[in-house]
Order: C-alpha cells, then sequence, then structure tokens
C-alpha cells in the first residue's frame, strides 16, 4: 500500500491557555526587551519561549557575547544602546558574568562577552522582575487570524497544543513564524537559494592562559596560524572558513571558538527553516568542531592539554526569513549612516557577511573616512509588517534586506528592535492598529527610558 504525500489532521477544540494585553514569541534579546519593555509600561504579558532558557543564540546558540552596544562617537568608543539592556548587564556583571569590553578589527569594533550560565540567570530575574510570565518549552505552529487582526496564536507544548490570546503579538522568534503563519510577505536568505552561512559554536577550557594568549593576542591572529599550518603541511587540516575568531573568555583557561561554517547539500547556507537541513547541520557542525579542535590541540601553543567545555545547544542561524514591512533596512543605509525621522534607536555594528569560506565586512564609510556619524538609525517602519494590524516583528527576522540583516541582526540592534516593539505594545489601544501610532510619543516614552535615538 503506497503511503500518502499528506495526512487530515482530525478537528479538536484547543483549550485556551490565557487571554494577555502582549504575546512575545522567543526569549532572545529582541523578546527580552520587548516583553520587558512593555510589562514596565503595564501590560499583561506572557513570552514564549522553545527552550528552558532565555538568551536566544547568545545561550542556544553559544555567542556568548554582545556585539553592537558600542560605536564610535566624537572619536571614542561608548556605549550606545541603552535601557533595558541595562539592567541586564548589571544583573550579569553581579553574577560575575560579565567580561571587561574587548575591541577588534584595529579598534573598529567592541564586544563584551559574557559566561553563558549568568546570562539565562540574569536574563530571568529581568523578567520576573517586571512581572513578565513565561511559557518555556513551547513554540509557535499557527495563528487563527479575524480580518487584519491575529485573534489566538497556537502554540505545541509538553501538554499539548494549546491557544493564548491577546491584543498585540510581538514576533522575536527569529525565524519570523509567526509572521509567516500569519501571511505577511518575507523573504529567505539572499534571495538565491543561500543567506548568511551559520555556524556552530564551542567552547574550549583547560587552555594555558599564558602562551596562548602570547600567542592568539590580536582579534585575527588565529588565521595566520592557520595559514602557516596549511602552508607547512599541506592537506593535513581542512579548515571550513576564512576569519575565524578564537577569544579568551572572563576566565583565560577557557576560550569561545566561532570557526565553523555549515553548507546544504548543495554547497549554499543552511536553511533554518528546513527541518532535514537543520538536522543534517548538526551533525556536520560537530563533525566541523572536532577537526579544528585536534588543529588547536596539536598546533597552537596552550591547547595541548585542553578539552570542550560545552558545545551550543544548537547550530547558530544568522538569517533565514525576513519580514517585507513598511521599510526594509539596506546595506546602503549601514555605510551611509542613514538617519530617520522615525528612528528607534541606534545600530553601531558594520554589515558582516557571513558568505562562503569568508566573512566580508562592511564598515560605514564615515568611520573609513575617521569624521562624521559613524552608526545609523533603525527605523520604527522596519518593525511594520504588511497585511497584519496588530503584530510587530524585531529582531534579526524584522524587515531587512539581505546586507542590512548582516550588520542589524546582532544582539545591540536587537534589543533596540525589541524595547521599541514593547514599548509600542503597551501604549497601543485596544483595536488601534500599530500603523496608527502616535510615533513622536512612542519616541519620547524611549528617551524617558534611557534609549538614545541619534
Amino acid at each position: 500500500m503506497k503511503t500518502p504525500a499528506s495526512l487530515m489532521e482530525p478537528a479538536r477544540a484547543l483549550p485556551l491557555y490565557g487571554d494577555y494585553d502582549v504575546v512575545v514569541v522567543g526569549g532572545g534579546p529582541a523578546g527580552l526587551a520587548a516583553s520587558v519593555s512593555a510589562a514596565r509600561h503595564g501590560a499583561n504579558v506572557l513570552l514564549v519561549e522553545r527552550y528552558g532558557f532565555l538568551g536566544g543564540m547568545g545561550t542556544a546558540g553559544g555567542v556568548t557575547n554582545f556585539a553592537g552596544l558600542y560605536g564610535r562617537k566624537s572619536g571614542e568608543m561608548v556605549q550606545l544602546v541603552h535601557g533595558v539592556v541595562d539592567d541586564l548587564l548589571a544583573r550579569l556583571d553581579a553574577l560575575g558574568g560579565l567580561n571587561a569590553p574587548q575591541d577588534g578589527m584595529n579598534g573598529r569594533i567592541r564586544v563584551r562577552s559574557y559566561d553563558v550560565s549568568a546570562y539565562k540567570c540574569a536574563a530571568d530575574q529581568c523578567l520576573l522582575a517586571a512581572g513578565v510570565k513565561i511559557l518555556f518549552h513551547a513554540h509557535a505552529s499557527n495563528v487563527i487570524m479575524a480580518g487584519q487582526q491575529i485573534s489566538a496564536l497556537v502554540l505545541e507544548t509538553k501538554s499539548g497544543r494549546c491557544a493564548v490570546q491577546a491584543r498585540h503579538f510581538i514576533d522575536c522568534s527569529g525565524d519570523a513564524d509567526v509572521a509567516k503563519f500569519a501571511g505577511v510577505p518575507y523573504e529567505l536568505g539572499d534571495g538565491h537559494g543561500s543567506g548568511l552561512f551559520p555556524s556552530l559554536m564551542f567552547r574550549i577550557g583547560g587552555v594555558d592562559p599564558e602562551p596562548a594568549l602570547s600567542a592568539i593576542g590580536p582579534f585575527q591572529a588565529i588565521n595566520e596560524w592557520m595559514a602557516k599550518v596549511q602552508q607547512q603541511q599541506p592537506g593535513r587540516y581542512r579548515f571550513p572558513r576564512e576569519g575565524a575568531i578564537l577569544r579568551p573568555q572572563k576566565d583565560p583557561r577557557e576560550w569561545r571558538a566561532n570557526v565553523t561554517q555549515i553548507r546544504n547539500a548543495q554547497g549554499k547556507a543552511m536553511d533554518a527553516t528546513d527541518a532535514s537541513q537543520l538536522s543534517a547541520g548538526e551533525l556536520e557542525g560537530r563533525r566541523q568542531m572536532a577537526d579544528f579542535f585536534q588543529f588547536l590541540k596539536n598546533e597552537i601553543p596552550g591547547f595541548a592539554n585542553a578539552h570542550i567545555v560545552d558545545i551550543a545547544p544548537q547550530v547558530g542561524i544568522r538569517e533565514s526569513r525576513r519580514i517585507i514591512g513598511h521599510y526594509q533596512l539596506s546595506g546602503q543605509d549601514i555605510l551611509e549612516s542613514a538617519v530617520f525621522e522615525d528612528s528607534i534607536g541606534l545600530n553601531t555594528w558594520p554589515m558582516e557577511v557571513h558568505a562562503e569560506g569568508r566573512i566580508e565586512w562592511g564598515f560605514p564609510h564615515n568611520l573609513e573616512r575617521g569624521v562624521g556619524r559613524t552608526y545609523n538609525d533603525l527605523p520604527w517602519r522596519m518593525l511594520l509588517p504588511l497585511k497584519v494590524d496588530n503584530l510587530l516583528v524585531a529582531g534579526r527576522c524584522a524587515s531587512m534586506t539581505h546586507e542590512g540583516q548582516s550588520a542589524a541582526r546582532v544582539s545591540g540592534a536587537c534589543f533596540v528592535m525589541g524595547q521599541a516593539a514593547g514599548t509600542a505594545a503597551a501604549l497601543t489601544r485596544p483595536g488601534q492598529a500599530f500603523e496608527q501610532i502616535n510615533v513622536r510619543q512612542l519616541q519620547a516614552c524611549l528617551t524617558r527610558d534611557g534609549a538614545i535615538l541619534g
């Protein structure tokens, strides 16, 4: 008997999990900031997260540093993203899990690394202190529409399928899952069957700090070692990409490795919305990780007795779906340090295109010239999807082009977008479309809450 290509699922009544002012899907930087902001402004908020912890790619993807918080202003590198993130950083620091800022690329970028376990705890504290309700181990599986509004979100949980109602929804899923279910138009990857290549992150312990730091002090020094070894021992090691990143954590005996690059069977960037490709990518990521770890033990001073401390719970995704909203942030906006009247905050990170076998950086023209503004505004309109009135989309799946997203996908910009989305959801009246919000009122509220709008 031939197996049918599809099966019909019997109709069933869905239990109602709850009714809220705001439901946020995804607990990464965007979802965290959105939930806390909405709750602080009086909304009854539910955050839905597929894992049993918060942090998004910063924990589940093993990123272990905040990028895009700092930018160059008046010649000085300073923190330009403020608001909810300040509370998170303070809590991380109190737990002993926050490193001092680290500069790279000849002083053109600055990141802040952290301990993953401390991040999980600090994020819990932020949400609970704000009064956010959290539903872990749940993910969006569909929506129920009423005209141009989402009336309910369908969730899959360990207790079974259920529905949750809300006045407003914020999609911070990273993959624009809610927006897709609601019929919002979107683009996938670069539009040519590929996109920003993903990586599996891992951490290495038992490193002898003194020789390791001496050998790999500068930001890009590991790549010089890779090139030297390939020249001296041709064919012994296969490296998946140039532009590897190997940096110490707060404890210099532990290092983070961002060195892998995952392709699909066609040699393109793995599609994170394809279950089969995602599954194969996890296997390939661990294979690459094991190969690179042997290179470190054999060739790099300080790593001979090292061991793998942690492999990220999932492949680190840089790009999948991006919605088409009322404005798409572009690569040109990044390079020209764009200013927008409806600014909700700043993006300070350059274009970082993870292309096949390499990373291509695109810095703002003013930064390269050493004069003028070296960061760009993020416009309110990039959070506004087409066709759905009570949905906002924040984070790496917001309305951006492939090139624009390569910059504004990082945590700093996601905190900005999330805080604006959550604040807007709390300010919006019942039945009012997000498109009708008073942007000046939103900007004034964000400024009062510590955000810098440009």
